[in-house]
């Protein structure tokens, strides 16, 4: 039976390991921390504009289980808040335990606390991989699913510090790239500025640290807006350092926006506190992610790899790529994408099979090839593309790929002959 090894357990990851076992391959998940999800255990935002479209084409194509999972535990569905409509918000205290399972129920090997450090290659072929404490992993065909943020020396030289996020890299080491273990010359992205990178997008509120009034309008609504008196009000250029364009918005500035994951998610990469704290209702705000949320967020877009549309990492005979390893795609939605297809393509390559791309007639198919084109570029390595708004967004609706009926995004993939693609044995 052939064997996929894949790095890194965030969504994209998750996604990876679970479409290549159910293509029919030997699966071993390798992740870095003690928990699945990696930032997923911090965002929570789903089918918010045309994500609904590409959790839906997602799951006609039979790619459905993590996204099942994420309906299963929303605490709020249908929500609105500036730009963004028909939203699902799950509670990110539940999804992680509740993926795992899916995980192991289907059979794929995974192992937490397993930080690759190191690759074993065979001229352009990878071997296997090395974790810290020094056991290899030997495999056909690995999937890197590393991401793009930290390790803190990024966050240092290109952001405001280690903020102490949720990627934890004190307490389980930094991220390590294999593609560039093995030789590929990555890219980094560029803010609007053209500085390089860009931070995360959101941090976390204890939720007690609010006043009763806002707790009750998240924990009836998932979402609370609050108008940011002019003198305590960021400057617009915070909106640059965004790794989340969708939010880059004036009413991002204008409001502080909470959302109810669990916890409340404020939509703002970073917010000085003692500016938060004199906002009404703020007066005792305390930051839970990252825990110097007071003065900046991870920095991501660091390391990306040439890819082609197969999601076959450019230089490496047997790697694939997901997440944001495949380039500048934000979100949760975007990641299961790209690692379902990383993860089927990279058991087809293992059979000998030829491999697939997703058609540009479906949204997930136009997102992988167009972010694809516009990274060789200096212009489009300086955006960031995700279903939920900003630059693709827009392109979506100009295409005539957005769209929430349900049974014409079932006949789109009947068309494209995609239906039930991912459920598909090819071993």
């Amino acid at each position: 039976m052939a064997k996929v090894v894949v790095v890194g357990g965030g969504w994209s990851g998750c996604a990876a390991a679970l479409a290549a076992k159910k293509a029919g391959a030997e699966v071993v998940l390798l992740e870095r921390t003690d928990m699945l999800l990696g930032t997923g255990l911090v965002g929570g935002i789903m089918r918010n504009n045309g994500r609904f479209t590409a959790t839906e084409e997602m799951i006609a194509m039979g790619a459905g289980e993590l996204f099942h999972v994420t309906d299963a535990a929303a605490r709020h569905k249908n929500v609105e808040f500036p730009g963004h409509k028909h939203a699902t918000l799950y509670d990110v205290a539940k999804v992680e335990p509740a993926v795992r399972k899916v995980l192991l129920d289907a059979g794929v090997e995974v192992h937490t606390r397993s930080r690759v450090k190191d690759v074993e290659m065979d001229g352009n072929r990878i071997t296997a991989v090395i974790t810290d404490n020094n056991e290899k992993f030997h495999g056909d065909v690995f999937v890197e699913c590393t991401g793009t943020a930290g390790p803190q020396s990024n966050c240092t030289k290109y952001g405001n510090g280690c903020a102490m996020c949720i990627i934890r890299c004190p307490s389980y080491g930094g991220r390590v790239s294999i593609a560039a273990k093995a030789g590929v010359k990555e890219m980094m992205a560029k803010k609007a500025d053209g500085t390089y990178g860009a931070m995360s997008g959101s941090c976390k509120l204890l939720k007690a640290s609010l006043s009763p009034e806002i707790v009750d309008k998240l924990n009836s609504t998932g979402v609370a807006v609050i108008p940011v008196p002019k003198d305590v009000r960021e400057d617009e250029y915070i909106l640059t350092k965004k790794a989340c364009q969708q939010y880059a918005l004036k009413e991002f500035i204008e409001n502080v926006v909470l959302l109810e994951t669990g916890h409340a998610k404020l939509m703002a990469p970073y917010f000085p506190l003692d500016r938060l704290r004199k906002i009404p209702g703020f007066e005792n705000a305390r930051f839970e992610d990252p825990y110097a949320g007071d003065i900046g967020n991870s920095i991501r877009y660091m390391a990306m790899s040439p890819r082609d549309n197969y999601l076959k990492t450019l230089g490496v005979e047997n790697l694939f790529c997901g997440g944001e390893k495949a380039g500048p795609l934000v979100g949760h939605t975007e990641a299961i994408c790209t690692g379902t297809l990383a993860g089927a393509n990279a058991v087809r390559y293992a059979a000998g099979v030829n491999l697939v791309e997703i058609p540009t007639d479906l949204a997930v198919g136009d997102a992988i090839s167009y972010v694809n084109e516009q990274m060789k570029t200096e212009e489009g390595i300086s955006k960031k593309y995700t279903f939920s708004g900003s630059v693709y967004f827009e392109r979506m609706k100009r295409l005539g790929l957005y769209t929430t009926d349900i049974e014409e995004i079932k006949n789109r993939v009947r068309k494209a002959g995609m239906i039930d693609f991912f459920n598909r044995k090819v071993i």
